[in-house]
């Protein structure tokens, strides 16, 4: 998930930021996953 976005290594910013970044690359991984359902409704 982290190198299809282009998120290779990881830096520690704190545990706050790494969590909400997380969050984000798989909410973004499940909509790239599922764009051709999404595109044929």
């Amino acid at each position: 998930m982290k190198q299809q976005w282009g998120y290779q290594k990881a830096r520690l910013r704190g545990m706050a930021k790494n969590h909400c970044k997380v969050k984000v690359m798989a909410a973004l991984t499940n909509l790239y996953l599922a764009r051709h359902q999404l595109m044929a409704t």
